[in-house]
């Protein structure tokens, strides 16, 4: 990324406003191992750090996997383990990478105005119907309380 400057270091101001630094850029960045450079030097060393940022990982997916069946931001957790993953292993980062592309794209799809005209306009058609069935069933049946409140 150019900023217009030969100072290293410097941030750059994206398109829309965010701060982004250089070193930081997504072109930059390679892909593989993230552990500091002691670990990388010594194979076991390096390969003990392996297990347990996978061990840590996963740890961490099977935790949103359960909150996806119970209370809990599920996705949210999952995503934190790949990128637990992503530290260490090349493939976790390619996911990463095109999880991060494909929501982006969804984004930009939601955000395009016909889009959200169309969404606007299903969501008060079903609403209406909701309404519809409801008042037909209260109409039908009447408002019976599960309880009775007289006998006690």
């Amino acid at each position: 990324m150019n900023t217009g400057s030969d100072m290293s270091g410097e941030a750059a101001v994206a398109a829309h406003g965010v701060t982004v630094d250089e070193s930081e850029s997504r072109e930059e960045r390679g892909l593989g191992s993230r552990a500091p450079e002691f670990v990388k030097a010594r194979r076991a060393l390096h390969l003990s750090w392996q297990v347990g940022v996978f061990i840590v990982g996963l740890a961490v997916v099977a935790a949103g996997a359960a909150m996806l069946v119970l209370p809990g931001p599920g996705w949210v957790v999952i995503f934190g383990g790949m990128a637990i993953w992503a530290t260490e292993f090349v493939w976790a980062q390619l996911v990463l990478r095109w999880t991060k592309r494909k929501v982006t794209e969804a984004a930009q799809r939601a955000l395009d105005p016909k889009v959200r005209r169309r969404n606007i306009i299903l969501t008060s058609v079903g609403v209406v119907i909701a309404a519809g069935l409801a008042g037909a069933y209260l109409w039908k049946f009447g408002l019976v309380l599960p309880w009775k409140i007289e006998d006690q």
